[in-house]
């Protein structure tokens, strides 16, 4: 099973293990004994950065272990690994801007059923309670605005095993994605539209 470091560590560059590294088409699979990259999954696209020299190209779960593909050889051994910092802030945004418009969204009734946080693409799908209100763009948005101001604090538990994130008093979502460590460092999120479609409720945004 690789160890995720990113469960409970904001860093971006660390000394690991590399315990394998196979050829697999045009580049080679790498095994780690513990990894900072998150993969593809949850609603946020991969990592990327390098494993010694080899760049980092994608990142995939595989049952308990993530496999990194890289463009070149790796060896076995201790090596240092870097997290592509640009891509990793700017999916980290898009998440945690994701997780408050489905606190919010929730308040007026609705129930958030899934998510997807990749940047030109991002929107938080619901189903309606039994009391769900009208949600237009500007009451999504200034609502945001003002928990954003208040820049509530990223808190982090483990829960009967599973990860939980939440953001001050908000209630916590289990995920194991990576998140802002504060609100203001989402910067401005805009709400770019709502569409109904079957009884969902779709919120697209995106940040800036």
């Amino acid at each position: 099973m690789t160890l995720r470091l990113f469960f409970h560590s904001d860093e971006l560059n660390a000394n690991v293990e590399v315990l394998d590294c196979i050829p697999h088409e045009s580049e080679f699979a790498v095994v780690l004994r513990a990894t900072l990259f998150h993969p593809q999954g949850g609603g946020q696209p991969f990592d990327t950065g390098w494993i010694g020299e080899g760049q980092v190209l994608r990142v995939v779960q595989h049952q308990d272990q993530i496999i990194h593909f890289v463009d070149r050889p790796v060896m076995p051994g201790m090596t240092r690994i870097r997290v592509d910092e640009q891509r990793r802030q700017l999916n980290t945004r898009m998440h945690s801007a994701g997780h408050l418009i489905g606190h919010f969204v929730q308040t007026m009734d609705w129930i958030p059923i899934k998510a997807h946080h990749w940047p030109g693409e991002g929107r938080v799908q619901f189903k309606p309670a039994e009391s769900a209100q009208e949600v237009d763009v500007q009451t999504v948005q200034i609502g945001l605005k003002q928990w954003i101001a208040d820049d509530l604090p990223r808190l982090t538990s483990l829960r009967e095993g599973a990860r939980e994130i939440s953001f001050g008093e908000l209630p916590a979502y289990g995920c194991g994605g990576t998140h802002v460590c504060s609100l203001k460092e989402l910067g401005t999120v805009t709400i770019a539209s709502t569409s109904t479609k079957k009884g969902s409720l779709s919120v697209h945004y995106s940040v800036d």
